[in-house]
């Protein structure tokens, strides 16, 4: 059955599991013609690159066919169109819509005013999916397990939709979080709050050192990002208050994986690229993956089909 993905907080562990299969099946064989005859609208009212691309080799390398826009100025939204005229155009064209908004809550609105289903691509500082799933894919293949897991999160944990939907999405797993941001950036109430509701452990701190890291299975960086600002003194008071260097990763367990969402500023530098802990290019990688199994998903085509699936390409 055809549905959308709007928010993480959505899926039961059992879907989870099931999309983190699907994602297993297409690592193994990614090329497929499974979506020929389909087309996919990608709608990027905010910039993007992994996001975006991923989504669009995603659906190229199942058969489908792209269009859409990266940038709303050229659009009939420029000229005052509304969003749900917009998606409702759209609709006429495409049999899925992926969509980035700058509006906490836009994909949600689009979601019920479409006829076909919505992938939410990021809105606002709130939610991003498909970023959650292919973290929690990269989490389950560097460590053989979403259970149990110690995962420190550092940076902006104020506006980071990445790290708001990991602890929803983590809350099936019992997981321990470490939120490690300055004050100006620390986690937001509601989603602590969340964490006592769902029974997750967690507990915050400003320091960020070699034995904040020592704890860690999962060290998932982030950037402070500067479009989320209105007072640009703010964001450089902040900017650079953690750099992860590669001498502090002396103590930590073979174990650790080092996740970025990406775009990277200079939160992580360069000589860690090369450390066995680093992960977060292969983490880019796999989103494509995870993303082939959420339109596939969302499009009603289940693992079994794709299992049965024939149109593999070598």
């Amino acid at each position: 059955m055809k549905h959308s993905l709007v928010s993480i907080a959505n899926l039961d562990k059992q879907k989870i599991n099931y999309l983190l299969s699907m994602a297993e099946e297409f690592e193994q064989h990614p090329n497929r013609k499974i979506l020929d005859g389909r087309v996919v609208a990608t709608l990027f009212f905010e910039p993007s690159t992994r996001t975006r691309l991923s989504f669009e080799t995603a659906a190229n390398r199942l058969g489908a066919r792209v269009i859409g826009f990266t940038d709303p100025k050229v659009t009939s939204s420029s000229k005052g169109e509304t969003l749900k005229d917009t998606i409702m155009m759209v609709s006429n064209y495409a049999d899925v819509i992926v969509m980035r908004h700058f509006l906490e809550g836009a994909a949600l609105y689009a979601s019920e005013v479409s006829p076909v289903p919505v992938v939410n691509a990021g809105d606002g500082a709130n939610q991003h999916p498909s970023q959650t799933m292919l973290d929690l894919y990269s989490i389950y293949k560097t460590q053989g397990t979403l259970e149990g897991l110690h995962i420190t999160l550092v940076g902006d944990l104020k506006y980071g939709r990445t790290v708001h939907s990991l602890i929803m999405a983590m809350r099936h797993f019992n997981p321990t979080f470490h939120f490690i941001a300055p004050r100006e950036l620390a986690m937001p109430e509601e989603y602590k709050i969340y964490c006592r509701e769902h029974g997750i452990n967690f507990e915050e701190n400003e320091e960020f050192d070699e034995d904040v890291i020592a704890q860690a299975d999962i060290l998932y960086m982030t950037r402070v990002q500067r479009e989320r600002f209105t007072d640009l003194m703010e964001y450089e008071r902040v900017k650079d208050v953690y750099i992860l260097k590669r001498q502090m990763l002396a103590k930590a367990k073979d174990n650790l994986r080092i996740l970025h969402p990406l775009p990277r500023v200079n939160e992580i530098a360069y000589d860690v690229d090369e450390d066995p802990h680093a992960y977060y290019f292969q983490q880019a990688q796999n989103g494509l993956y995870a993303r082939e199994a959420i339109i596939c998903d969302c499009l009603g085509i289940t693992l079994d089909d794709v299992k049965a699936d024939q149109t593999i390409l070598g």
